[in-house]
């Protein structure tokens, strides 16, 4: 009922990038380069109906203003569920920026910025979504980051009735990645490499229109599993001291009112 991942070769396809896109080390690591002319890409063989999805990434070192290397679960078609890890590169020394979003029924506008407390460039680091039927939730090296709860209740759509799968690519945002755009990419510094391993999915596969979680057996824990209170205080540290930005303060974006999951939370 359970499917973990844990060889690139039989868990993703490298979809796009024309040989920039590799698989090394027996399947142990996977890498994307960006260079002028091209980006790269890599999808999960398997599609989920919620899961919670673990990958170690190391990003772009150095000057990687422009860059971004995007991580996320989206299903397909037009009204498509979608949840957004991106890393805006920088230049050298300054803090990258991790970018989140949720899609639901194609609509996004829900974005959530931070700057990271470590050089994401040094090592790898986990980087994790946990996606339940009572909600979605980001987190770092295991700390919360972000919270997306299921408020269907109150009218607002959740992403729960879509599989997803896992994509990851590198490309060129300069249009608007680093300082708005501002800061372009510097094409000296090619190729742009940002390395993956661990990737580890405990999730629900959803084969033909059948999803292989079939009860809520022990070993899916992790489909009703909540933030504890710990969590719920790491959560709010995290807000507190690394967010830069927050679509759910963002009142001149907003100026018929805030999206209402941003006022629901607000009482709650």
């Amino acid at each position: 009922m359970v499917a973990f991942a844990g060889n690139f070769y039989q868990d993703a396809d490298i979809t796009w990038g024309d040989g920039r896109g590799k698989i090394l080390n027996n399947g142990q690591i996977l890498t994307l380069s960006l260079d002028s002319t091209s980006g790269s890409g890599f999808q999960s063989k398997n599609q989920y109906l919620f899961g919670k999805i673990d990958m170690q990434i190391k990003l772009v070192p150095g000057n990687s203003a422009g860059t971004v290397t995007a991580y996320y679960l989206r299903s397909e078609g037009s009204s498509w569920d979608e949840i957004d890890f991106e890393f805006l590169g920088n230049l050298s020394g300054d803090p990258y920026i991790v970018h989140t979003n949720v899609y639901t029924q194609g609509k996004g506008d829900r974005e959530q910025q931070f700057y990271l407390w470590f050089d994401p460039t040094a090592d790898f680091h986990t980087y994790s979504f946990l996606w339940n039927p009572a909600h979605v939730v980001f987190y770092v090296d295991g700390r919360p980051i972000r919270e997306f709860k299921n408020l269907e209740s109150v009218g607002i759509p959740y992403p729960k009735n879509q599989p997803m799968r896992l994509y990851s690519s590198l490309w060129n945002g300069d249009d608007w990645a680093t300082r708005g755009g501002l800061v372009k990419t510097d094409w000296t510094q090619a190729p742009f490499t940002a390395s993956f391993r661990n990737f580890g999915a405990n999730g629900c596969v959803w084969t033909n229109g059948v999803s292989s979680c079939t009860s809520n057996s022990s070993a899916n824990a992790w489909l009703s599993e909540q933030l504890d209170s710990t969590n719920q205080k790491r959560l709010k540290r995290v807000q507190k001291n690394f967010m830069i930005y927050n679509y759910c303060t963002d009142i001149k974006r907003f100026p018929q009112g805030l999206p209402l999951e941003c006022t629901v939370r607000a009482k709650s």
